[in-house]
Parts: C-alpha cells; structure tokens; sequence
C-alpha cells in the first residue's frame, strides 16, 4: 500500500485528506493519506526520512515550504520560481519538489472565466507572500501585459517584483481602493477576509464591468471582497478550486492517476467548510 501525508505546523486545519482520501476512494486505489503535525526543526529529518517511512510523498503547508524547497535534492522549475514547495515526491531515492500554487490557480481561474485571454491583461495582485509569487509567475508565464504587487509593506512587494522583472512591478497598497477602474483582474492572496475578518477597502461603483475578482481565501466560500463585487455585477473566482487544484500532480506523482476535480469532490469540502 502506497503512503502520502501532509505535514505543517499546525496542521489540524488541513483538508487535503478529505480530496485525497475521495480520490483514493474513487479510483479504487490502495494507497493511505493523512495528515502529520511536524515542526519547523524537525521538517528537514523528516523529509529526509521518507522512504524509511513507507511514504512515498507529501504534501507541505505553512510554515515548511521553504524548507522542504531548502532540503531538496532537485527542484522543479515551479518552486524556483516561487522559492518554496507545497509537493515533495521521491525519484530514485532522491527528494524531489515543485510548487503546485501555480498550476491550481491558473487551472480554476481558466475554467472559472473561460472568456478570459490572460496574454495581454492588465493584474493587480493584493499580497507579497508565497501564494502572490506563484500567481505571479503564473501570470507572467500566461503572457500579461502588467502585474501589479501592492503590498501593506511596499518593501516586499518590491523584493518579489525585482525576482521577477518586467511585467511584475511594485504599486503602493493605497491603490488597491481604486484597483477595479485600472486592472482586468485583481487578485486577493492576502488574509483579509478570511473568516470574514477585516475590510480590504476596494470601491467597486466605478469599475469597468468586465474586472475579474478573485480570492484565494476560501473559509468562507464568499469573502466580503467576492461579496462586494458579484453586488457590482462583477465576475468572481473564489478560493477553493486552487485548493482542489493543486492537490492534482501530488497524488498523480504518489498514485500514478490523474485525479479529476469534480462536483462531488468540491461539494464534499464544501460540506466540511460548513459544518454540514
């Protein structure tokens, strides 16, 4: 029997087992995944230590993704881009990571806005942590035209905007609040939100209606700034699918099946988000 885990600190919140428990599941696989609280001293030796487990990968939350990006034998493009991993598998006996962000945004936002060409569009990104650089990169790599970072600290966004280069640049966090009249997406990787805590100020009365609004905050499934701006008449994108995602080349790494994101998978988290 196959074994894969996820692992941060904390790491009771997780979801991931549910997506890959019905994966497993469904596919009539005989494989295991669960979930281990590890903490930041210990995340190296217990990388390092997998195949002495029976485990054949994991997933990895905050806050180890620097370093299992930091102990790995090789790096996908994706983490180098982003400078962290969220998918660690093994390749003849050697630690192997990627950055799976990227590919879960970028897949939901396209089938969340199919109308949408991404080449040539006009992104704000809210946020200068590790979800902002893997959307960035995502963006970049889909071929926009101007990827704005506006961060509360303008130092950091900054920082991730000199990684990159043209066309990811810095913009103060004050321009947010008029973001819906210049930008063709605005992005929230921030935390404002979540749980229905705090405001991120953005007036949506006089954006252009074609704005995509998107969320990566999930819990709730409408955060207030979704909430503002479906009332504006603006499409939206929130937060879960990329969670669902980018489990995706996790377990086809682990399983050797390329798991579907279904409605029945996404009503199944749903629930849990829920309560129901």
């Amino acid at each position: 029997m196959k074994r894969a885990c996820v692992i941060g600190w904390p790491i009771e919140h997780s979801r991931s087992p549910l997506i890959h428990g019905h994966w497993l599941k469904t596919y009539g696989i005989d494989g295991s995944y669960g979930k281990v609280a590890v903490r930041p001293e210990d995340a190296a030796t217990f990388l390092r230590s997998l195949a002495a487990n029976g485990t054949v990968g994991c997933n990895v939350t905050v806050p180890l993704k620097e370093i299992a990006f930091a102990t790995a034998d090789r790096r996908e493009a994706s983490a180098e881009a982003v400078g962290a991993a969220n998918t660690v598998w093994l390749e003849d006996g050697r630690l192997v990571v990627a950055n799976t962000d990227t590919y879960g945004f970028m897949t939901h936002f396209a089938r969340s806005v199919p109308g949408l060409d991404v080449a040539g569009a006009r992104i704000a990104i809210l946020g200068a942590g590790g979800a902002a650089r893997a959307i960035a990169y995502g963006m970049q790599e889909a071929g926009a035209s101007d990827i704005a970072i506006l961060n509360r600290t303008r130092e950091r966004a900054e920082a991730l905007a000199s990684a990159f280069g043209h066309p990811v640049r810095a913009v103060d966090w004050s321009e947010r609040t008029t973001a819906a009249t210049w930008a063709d997406v605005i992005i929230n990787t921030t935390t404002i939100g979540m749980k229905g805590e705090g405001d991120l100020g953005i007036d949506f009365m006089t954006a252009e209606p074609t704005c995509i609004v998107a969320d990566i905050v999930y819990v709730p499934l409408q955060t207030g700034l979704l909430r503002a701006a479906t009332e504006a008449g603006l499409a939206t994108v929130d937060g879960l699918g990329m969670l669902l995602h980018q489990a995706v080349p996790g377990f086809e790494r682990w399983f050797g099946v390329r798991p579907e994101v279904t409605a029945e998978l996404r009503q199944l988290i749903v629930n849990d988000i829920e309560g129901v």
